[in-house]
């Protein structure tokens, strides 16, 4: 099972690692966080498919932080490569995208990527928050 949904803010997007980390029953394959100038796209994947209920209460719960999302055709591709083992650096390279992260869900390297981010502009982004 696929979960793919744009967040506002790194915020909403740590809230997402936190949450997938304090509920262990949740079979989660790999996370992957992509930042935007817009916002942050997180796509969940699971080893395998959830319950109706626990699937219901885990799209309530990225509902209220953020929005399903289609990525556009390059995201998706990105995406994709991904998921069949590509390196990041790769991936970001051919798609011109920013992985922030991907495989299991860690809250450091969206800090590290504020962290970069903000000192090379010098202010910080609302996105970034």
């Amino acid at each position: 099972m696929n979960y793919i949904y744009f967040l506002a803010n790194a915020s909403l997007t740590i809230r997402v690692v936190e949450h997938l980390r304090a509920f262990t029953s949740l079979p989660v394959q790999f996370m992957t966080v992509i930042h935007q100038i817009d916002g942050w796209v997180v796509k969940i994947k699971m080893s395998k498919s959830l319950s109706s209920q626990d699937d219901g209460d885990f799209r309530a719960y990225m509902q209220e932080l953020g929005i399903s999302y289609t990525p556009e055709m390059r995201l998706q591709m990105a995406l994709w490569s991904l998921e069949t083992g590509q390196a990041p650096i790769e991936v970001m390279r051919r798609y011109q995208v920013p992985v922030v992260s991907h495989g299991s869900p860690d809250c450091r390297d969206i800090e590290a990527f504020k962290e970069q981010f903000t000192q090379g502009l010098g202010y910080c982004p609302e996105t970034l928050a």
